[in-house]
């Protein structure tokens, strides 16, 4: 099973093997049968010559052997019956010559052959050469007869041969049967030889066929791979890889068309990064920028909050309004600034050992007049080794988490709960507030992205908290992922490795409720291979 398993992956990984197998099955597969069909034809076309000419040769040597034998036994002297058939014998020994046409069987008919009666044969042939259903019938005609068998001789040699049998009418005795065996040994070696000619040249076919294909798809072949090879190099960021080039053929014009798309998609990619680091300076200097009128801006309307009391209803209300919308801006400029150094890639950890869940309630007890005016209490269950982590970072995605909860919980509890394994923690925060509908889980990680389609600001923050916290979470080699239903409140996960910015492969916690049994995907990896800046529902 080991073996096959290995042969099955060799086979769908490679092209080569299977081109080269499927040719050398169907190679082997014509050359069998036509050199089956061949070697028959030309088989049955010597054995069908050598059966006419034998056949010719016996007519005649019969007919010959039946004038001896009348002419003997009509001579003067009266021959005995022993003469006769010696002398029929040796009439037809010397026409089969010194080559040995053939042999010579003279035997009594069964009729007759109880009465011991003489017969004869040449070269030590023996009797049994001729089986007893050919001699039958050979005594009931007075034609010729034949069919295939093996000529065996006294000395233990014996040979494929055809025999030839007729009746011999003797005077006063009766009817003997006389057989000629006609040796078929140089035919069978003649088509021996063939048949080994037809399988080496088969052979040779096949083999000579393999190393053709195994040329042609090297040749066809080594050109895609290396294409292939530079696509993947492309993929991986390497975008001055190239094919070399070299013909004018339909693999040179792949290669070149190649080369054309990867300077052109280079060209692209050149621009787009022109772009975004000409996007990312505007939103970093912007917001500097922003920052000298705004802290003016800020202390202006400090001064008119705190005398709010002095002026009328209208004047108060926009006073507090002034307070308020200065406050959410300075909110958004500190969080784009954040934004454009994660774009920058500027972003670095400051790593201490904590205690997770020392930090969890430190970040609830911060939150405290939020959860208050929510009426929103917050339990924490379960419990953690310290991990190696950037507690800035990590208090603001839960100071987030915590306060998104608040904010859509209706009131309700929030679950804390904290759980680990030997490579990693993980918090998860449920609220049970209306929940994500479908697909909104995937679209929560969004920049600016709301769950109301109105997308109102009435609530919530700027739409750029999730974001950052993704951000702070992939820091740390770690992800963020979100899960929600209708009417079953949401629920976001945190998961982080022991060891700050090493490789986790799962999460200690699930992600969803008992009645829905998800798989659980590194969201992280599927962000960068979709190259979208969200989060897959488990």
């Amino acid at each position: 099973m080991k073996y096959f398993y290995q042969f099955k992956q060799a086979w769908n990984k490679s092209l080569s093997l299977r081109i080269i197998a499927t040719t050398f099955m169907v190679s082997t597969i014509l050359v069998t049968i036509i050199g089956i069909v061949l070697v028959n034809r030309v088989s049955s076309g010597i054995l069908t010559s050598k059966e006419s000419s034998s056949i010719t040769e016996a007519s005649s040597a019969i007919n010959e052997a039946q004038r001896v034998v009348v002419a003997t036994d009509t001579g003067a002297g009266a021959p005995t019956l022993s003469v006769v058939v010696d002398t029929a014998v040796t009439a037809l020994a010397v026409r089969a010559g010194q080559s040995g046409l053939y042999d010579v069987l003279f035997l009594a008919s069964p009729e007759i052959s109880k009465q011991g009666l003489p017969e004869r044969g040449t070269n030590l042939v023996a009797e049994n050469s001729v089986n007893d259903e050919l001699k039958s019938r050979v005594a009931l005609t007075d034609k010729l007869l034949w069919s295939y068998t093996k000529i065996i001789y006294l000395d233990g040699r014996s040979v494929p041969g055809l025999v030839v049998g007729a009746p011999i009418k003797i005077n006063n005795v009766g009817t003997y049967s006389l057989f000629l065996l006609f040796p078929l040994d140089k035919e069978e070696e003649t088509i021996g030889i063939i048949r080994s000619s037809v399988l080496a040249t088969g052979i040779f076919l096949i083999f000579g066929l393999l190393i053709l294909v195994w040329y042609l798809t090297r040749s066809v072949l080594a050109p895609v791979r290396k294409t292939a090879n530079a696509a993947e190099r492309l993929r991986m960021g390497l975008l001055n890889e190239r094919v070399p080039v070299s013909g004018e053929d339909d693999l040179a014009k792949l290669a070149g068309s190649f080369n054309s798309m990867a300077a052109s998609i280079q060209q692209q990619i050149g621009q787009l990064e022109k772009m975004s680091r000409m996007q990312k300076r505007f939103v970093s200097d912007v917001s500097h920028e922003l920052r000298t009128p705004l802290t003016t801006v800020r202390m202006a309307a400090d001064v008119l909050y705190e005398s709010r009391d002095q002026y009328t209803g209208e004047t108060a209300r926009a006073a507090e309004l002034l307070s308020t919308q200065i406050e959410r801006f300075e909110i958004l400029l500190s969080q784009l600034l954040e934004i454009s150094r994660f774009d920058a890639g500027a972003a670095d950890l400051s790593l201490t050992n904590v205690n997770i869940k020392n930090v969890i309630e430190k970040t609830a007890e911060s939150l405290s007049n939020l959860l208050a005016r929510q009426e929103t209490p917050v339990v924490i269950t379960g419990h953690a080794p310290d991990i190696e982590m950037d507690q800035r970072r990590i208090e603001r995605v839960l100071r987030n988490l915590i306060s998104n909860a608040s904010e859509y919980g209706a009131g309700k509890p929030i679950e804390v709960e904290i759980g680990s394994d030997d490579e990693a923690i993980a918090i998860v925060v449920r609220d049970k507030g209306p929940g994500l509908k479908p697909g909104e889980s995937s679209l929560v990680f969004n920049r600016f992205w709301r769950a109301d389609p109105a997308r109102a600001r009435t609530t919530g923050g700027t739409g750029l908290g999730l974001a950052i916290a993704l951000e702070d979470a992939r820091l740390h080699s770690g992800w963020l992922d979100a899960w929600g239903a209708p009417g079953k409140g949401t629920m976001f996960r945190l998961t982080l490795p022991r060891v700050a910015q090493t490789a986790i492969t799962k999460s200690p916690l699930p992600l969803g409720t008992g009645e829905d049994e998800k798989l659980e995907f590194d969201m992280s990896a599927l962000q960068e291979l979709f190259n979208v800046d969200t989060k897959s529902e488990n």
